[in-house]
């Protein structure tokens, strides 16, 4: 009897599962990052671009996973990246390869970001605010984003627009402003105000970026605390 029991038992919890399944839509929102950077980098590559081959000793960039700055939980890690303008246009940012979607598959994609920053809305600095003049934008590629040498500058390989303008692929958020009258780090959040449209390539394949294209002349620190973005099938594709 015991054994009739634990048959029909494992019988309806097969139907259950069976079930749920049916309702899944293969074409629903998918996660393609969920990155909190609490023990790595979650497969995110840092780089710079938009500077002079003669600035190069000069812009001071680094980047690697870093705790949080003071005044915040410095028991917490995140994707510190850093760099100094010297010409009024440096893009950092940060890349990353995601896998597993439809080959040749057009995507809807969203994007939210949280991020420490210091600089103030209004804050005043040479060629612009170190707050209000510096923008971060995030894009999707079926291409790898990458510093290419153009001449004696280094460039992107994609159109991301310059500074506060976008492109289709490559979108503004807004910008690193943490208030009017911020001095010290905040978490601050951006995201997408509509979905950046996508094709996988033929192997399933996107790249995902997230950057800050600035116009102030000047040191900017950033840390990234968290990276979510979500796709879905784009409807007629």
């Amino acid at each position: 009897m015991k054994f009739v029991k634990w048959t029909f038992a494992a019988m309806w919890l097969f139907m259950g599962a069976a079930c749920q399944d049916s309702e899944v839509d293969p074409n629903g929102p998918v996660t393609l990052t969920n990155s909190d950077f609490r023990n790595n980098t979650d497969g995110w590559i840092a780089e710079v671009t938009d500077y002079s081959t003669a600035q190069e000793e000069i812009i001071e960039f680094q980047s690697g996973h870093k705790a949080l700055p003071e005044p915040l939980d410095v028991s917490k890690k995140s994707f510190m990246i850093s760099g100094h303008n010297r010409s009024d246009d440096l893009f950092m940012f940060l890349k990353k390869k995601v896998t597993g979607l439809k080959p040749n598959q057009t995507y809807s994609i969203d994007f939210e970001v949280e991020l420490a920053s210091k600089y103030g809305d209004n804050s005043v600095g040479i060629g612009g605010s170190p707050g209000g003049s510096v923008y971060l934008k995030a894009g999707v590629l079926a291409t790898e984003p990458k510093k290419v040498k153009e001449g004696d500058d280094y460039r992107l390989n994609i159109d991301k627009g310059n500074q506060a303008t976008g492109s289709d692929a490559v979108p503004v958020l807004g910008n690193i402003g943490a208030g009017n009258d911020a001095t010290q780090y905040k978490l601050i959040q951006r995201s997408t105000t509509q979905p950046i449209t996508a094709k996988t390539n033929s192997a399933g394949e996107l790249w995902l970026l997230v950057g800050t294209d600035s116009g102030f002349e000047g040191l900017t620190t950033l840390y990234y605390n968290k990276i979510k973005v979500v796709a879905e099938v784009k409807p007629g594709n």
